[in-house]
């Protein structure tokens, strides 16, 4: 027997805000869920499983017409035609959508009960699976410890949404433990709701497979679902496969040392080539984040443009275009190079010396942030998703945008010195 666990993919999730984005390739992004689903369909018909569990948020919330459905139950009857049956359980943001009740799936996809743990025996695989999805957005009660024990000669699973005992980046949905999991007597967990690929359990097998395409830069690296195989009541093989066909991935630079804008470039040169071998034509999404101390660093945030559009340049022409320069975030650090210039005495070294010894004043901010506070509202989530976005409840950005701020104007004032 083989069996095909996924979760969280979002179909037809709106990706908002990327047309801020210089030469941002929208549509291919906004396309890439549907085509990781119909890559799990075509990988659930070849292999020729028996069924397909989906582990909540299938939807992304509230659709904003009936063609999301449509293209799921199309791609619903396709396994249809391959004999699969589809278990699902819904999750938080399922939960959210108004309209998907009331469309008719296919008769090979069966929807768990939201008002308590259901069970479906497929006596052609002697499997039982266990589950139930989530009435309303925010299920904050163990959902577990209200699963039935495990039935006597079948492969048991248990399907379930859930941070289970909390997950960074994620709502504490939905929590259990991993006791209370095994105290039911299920060979296996399919698990959903964290979107990073993680194994909690081998014996028996209890994991999160990720979502099945990464949706922005926090969701790096490949993303798909998990094929499994059992043999006479024993999983014998648990294999990850990449559905996704758009890649976000970020890439730590290391500049240490270097003294000249060129040596950067030619340093991020070299990564690119490194990134290029590793994507194998998959378009890709590259954020890159400069680090280490150099004498040069308010140069480099000064010429920040400048940098992303040479990168952009770089990227293009080494990639044929496949791969797509997010960002080009600077998280360097100063050397002292400029301390001998501050013992000055004279009206620079003091201005060099005030501007250097600016603090950063959390009050200050609050009030001006206080007067933002309407504006901060309307920002759009994938702003507030970015760990770099300036937010008054980040105090370690601020405290480094203040940092750089005061690099970048030692630089310019260092560099009017020179001159004169």
């Amino acid at each position: 027997m083989k069996f095909v666990h996924a979760s969280d993919i979002h179909l037809d999730s709106p990706m908002l805000g990327l047309e801020r984005y210089d030469g941002a390739p929208v549509e291919e992004i906004r396309g890439a869920t549907r085509r990781a689903l119909q890559n799990l369909v075509d990988l659930a018909v070849n292999e020729k499983v028996d069924f397909v569990l989906i582990a909540g948020d299938l939807y992304d919330g509230d659709w904003k017409d009936y063609n999301t459905g449509l293209f799921f139950v199309s791609q619903m009857a396709r396994l249809r035609e391959s004999r699969i049956k589809v278990i699902i359980v819904t999750g938080n943001h399922d939960a959210a959508n108004q309209i998907t009740r009331h469309l008719r799936m296919p008769d090979n996809v069966s929807i768990l009960s939201v008002q308590q743990p259901e069970s479906i025996i497929l006596k052609s695989s002697d499997v039982a699976i266990h589950g139930q999805g989530f009435a309303s957005r925010a299920v904050t009660d163990d959902l577990v410890a209200h699963y039935p024990k495990a039935r006597p000669g079948l492969f048991n699973i248990g399907l379930l949404h859930t941070c289970l005992d909390g997950r960074e980046g994620h709502e504490p949905y939905a929590p259990c433990s991993s006791d209370e999991l095994l105290s039911r007597g299920y060979q296996y967990w399919a698990l959903g709701h964290v979107h990073k690929r993680e194994t909690i359990r081998e014996s028996p097998w209890v994991l999160f497979p990720g979502n099945t395409q990464g949706r922005n830069v926090r969701e790096t690296g490949p993303k798909g679902c998990m094929l499994v195989s059992v043999d006479d009541g024993s999983v014998t093989d648990v294999e990850f496969r990449s559905l996704d066909v758009f890649r976000w991935s970020v890439n730590d630079v290391s500049v240490a040392g270097v003294s000249e804008l060129d040596e950067v470039l030619d340093v991020i040169e070299k990564a690119l080539k490194r990134e290029v071998q590793m994507v194998e034509n998959m378009p890709v999404a590259l954020r890159i984040r400069l680090c280490g101390s150099l004498k040069i660093h308010g140069r480099v945030l000064s010429n920040s443009e400048y940098l992303k559009n040479e990168t952009r340049a770089l990227a293009s022409d080494m990639s044929n275009g496949n791969i797509w320069i997010e960002k080009v975030s600077v998280d360097t650090t100063g050397m002292a190079d400029l301390k001998e210039m501050m013992m000055r005495d004279d009206v620079l070294g003091g201005l060099l010396r005030t501007i250097y010894d600016l603090q950063y004043d959390e009050q200050c901010l609050k009030d001006i942030f206080k007067e933002l506070d309407d504006l901060f509202r309307k920002l759009p989530h994938e702003y507030l998703n970015d760990d770099e976005a300036i937010h008054p409840e980040r105090k370690e950005t601020l405290a480094r945008v203040m940092g750089d701020v005061k690099h970048m104007l030692l630089n310019r004032m260092a560099s009017s010195g020179g001159a004169q």
